[in-house]
């Protein structure tokens, strides 16, 4: 599986122990940055993570701020996006197998590094169920038809 994983400076040293987690698996990591603890605005790195994932590039996307929260929110904003913001392995599980979230996010002020990589462990080794939850997550997808404009 290929993960692209980014932060802002709040994420950074979070970011790299979990790039050095997915290193010792065989998933392939794609870091899009930040690559310091200097200042950066997160909404920059949620796109880029956001457009891989979206796009195809990437299978799955991993983000991480100060909370998270900022980081679910701006990758939302993007069509095909699932982003949820765990603090716990029971949400990261249920946010997979009811909701099919792509993009994990994390906050570094609120996780530490081993209680995250234990979340992103849970998160990517559990699929998806379907069944029921697939009809719920085409209405989730549905939402984001209505709110384009008709011109763009």
């Amino acid at each position: 599986m290929k993960i692209a994983v980014g932060s802002d400076h709040a994420g950074f040293e979070l970011k790299k122990a979990l790039v050095e987690y997915l290193g010792s698996t065989c998933h392939h990591v794609e870091d899009m940055g930040t690559g310091s603890g200097e200042s950066v605005d997160y909404p920059d790195f949620a796109a880029v993570v956001g457009k891989a994932v979206a796009g195809g590039s990437a299978d799955r996307g991993v983000l991480v701020c100060g909370t998270g929260i900022g980081m679910a929110i701006s990758a939302n904003k993007i069509r095909g996006v699932r982003a949820a913001n765990c603090t716990d392995e029971y949400s990261a599980e249920m946010s997979r197998r009811h909701n099919d979230a792509n993009i994990l996010t994390l906050g570094s002020r609120v996780v530490t590094p081993e209680i995250g990589v234990r979340i992103l462990k849970v998160w990517l080794g559990t699929e998806f169920e379907g069944g029921r939850h697939a009809k719920r997550v085409r209405k989730i997808t549905g939402l984001e038809n209505q709110n384009r404009h008709p011109d763009g």
